[in-house]
């Protein structure tokens, strides 16, 4: 019997597959990220692909369920000397209607053993909308703790939400 669930680096092949559980993502919830969903819609295509391609600073998981495209996950290591030790987690989502079925911990698994490849990186980072209280408890249960909100990070339809910055430390084995 097949896997149903895989977690692999998406690419420039993925690019068609990407652009619509992303957009439909930033639809679904747009609370949840910084991006609109028109300002990613307004993307030229070749533009999306570009950042899809993975480099030695940052890679895109898609998680697949049953042979569809259901998650996403962009793990982005610093580039400054002085911050290398670090790697920020970006855009995660999952579609509605794949949650509860471990998608959104395979992406963190996945990204977790990636960000372990990169030499000298001691920690990752990323931040979460306080409407956001499901993912907040996932990144809790991957050993990410809050370390600072900040309280007018952003305003939507003139209703200003708290951000919460969450770090983990990576050790060999957690």
């Amino acid at each position: 019997m097949a896997e149903r669930l895989h977690v692999r680096p998406l690419g420039r092949s993925d690019v068609e597959a990407y652009r619509e559980v992303r957009l439909q993502a930033l639809c679904d919830d747009p609370d949840a990220f910084l991006t609109t969903a028109a300002d990613f819609a307004a993307r030229p295509l070749q533009s999306v692909a570009d950042r899809l391609e993975p480099t030695a600073h940052a890679v895109t998981f898609g998680a697949v369920l049953d042979g569809t495209l259901v998650g996403l996950l962009t793990l982005v290591r610093e580039k400054s000397a002085v911050l290398a030790h670090r790697a920020n987690v970006y855009g995660v989502s999952v579609a509605p209607a794949a949650r509860g079925q471990g998608v959104g911990a395979a992406l963190l698994d996945a990204a977790v053993a990636h960000a372990r490849t990169w030499n000298g990186v001691h920690s990752l980072h990323l931040a979460v909308i306080e409407t956001q209280a499901a993912a907040r408890r996932l990144y809790e249960r991957h050993g990410f703790r809050v370390w600072g909100r900040q309280p007018d990070a952003v305003c939507r339809d003139g209703a200003l939400r708290a951000e919460d910055w969450m770090w983990r430390p990576l050790t060999p084995a957690d």
